[in-house]
């Protein structure tokens, strides 16, 4: 069974069309990495999966029931944009207004359990204001799990976060989907802390999904490439570009050669050019790169 499954989903805001037939599918138990760039659906869509926005048209079935079931919506867990906080009160009262909000038996015992989840029990006497923007998103996500749900919808959660907040935050969402059962979608600019989180992709441009993809099919999609440097990178590249298709210079400092069989065959033909290789490896695209080829081969920037 799947945790999600949309079919044909539309949606219109007015004149302006925001989905246009997305379809999306989420495995149970998966972390589902949800990417777009700005104005692509992804907010529209998680919306409309929790009930905040209507669809216009198509279908959003959740664990195979509609998503409009009263017993399915209360498996839901949400934390779109921010949490909804008085920010004079402390997490501990914040977190038992929730818990009040959506009828928990045993609520102390409840909030105790989630703020446990979320690495913030040492902190239930702060007042909100007080928190910093990382304990902050925790304590959205410690609300989205009141009630144990099995869905958690997260709306970018860690944009902004420093690296130490990211590293707490990909703790916290491996442990409620491995040891809490629960399906988390994600959506999130920073393509390089997803990549170490989520098991699932799907890719979203223009109201449309164009790609789905498990993580070990990313893997497996990613091209390799070659990567050199030399006290005479310009001429390198140069030379380099002429016996491959496609030759480039990265931030770091490094020409990249896509597609080349092996990496003593660049050392040979660049030595025969009177060109000395001072350092080479083998590497990997990740999924931000991955992202970026693949709107451009869709007709992005």
């Amino acid at each position: 069974m799947n945790a999600i499954e949309i079919n044909n989903l539309t949606n219109n805001f007015g004149q302006k069309q925001a989905l246009k037939g997305l379809n999306m599918t989420v495995p149970v138990g998966s972390i589902y990495g949800f990417i777009g760039e700005n104005g692509s659906g992804k907010s529209t869509t998680e919306k409309i999966i929790c009930g905040l926005i209507r669809l216009s048209g198509g279908s959003v079935k959740l664990f195979g029931k509609d998503y409009t079931d009263a017993d399915v919506r209360a498996k839901i867990g949400v934390l779109i944009e921010a949490p909804g906080c008085f920010q004079n009160y402390s997490v501990w009262n914040n977190m038992l207004l929730q818990a009040a909000n959506l009828s928990i038996k045993n609520p102390e015992q409840e909030v105790v359990k989630v703020l446990k989840t979320v690495r913030m029990e040492g902190a239930a006497s702060n007042k909100y204001k007080n928190c910093s923007l990382g304990m902050k998103q925790r304590v959205g996500i410690a609300m989205a799990l009141l009630g144990n749900p099995t869905l958690l919808v997260l709306d970018e959660p860690i944009n902004g976060l420093d690296a130490d907040g990211m590293r707490i935050m990909r703790d916290v969402l491996l442990d409620v989907t491995k040891n809490h059962g629960c399906t988390v979608v994600i959506s999130s600019h920073i393509l390089g802390e997803l990549e170490k989180i989520a098991t699932h992709y799907g890719i979203v441009r223009g109201g449309k999904m164009i790609r789905e993809m498990t993580a070990k099919e990313l893997d497996e999609s990613c091209r390799t490439y070659v990567a050199l440097q030399t006290k005479e990178m310009s001429k390198a590249k140069a030379q380099l570009a002429c016996k491959y298709s496609r030759v480039e210079e990265d931030e770091s400092g490094y020409i990249r050669v896509y597609d080349a069989e092996k990496p003593e065959d660049i050392v040979t033909y660049l030595y025969e050019k009177d060109i000395l290789v001072s350092e080479i490896k083998t590497a990997k695209i990740g999924l931000e790169e991955y992202y970026i080829d693949l709107m451009n081969e869709k007709g992005g920037r």
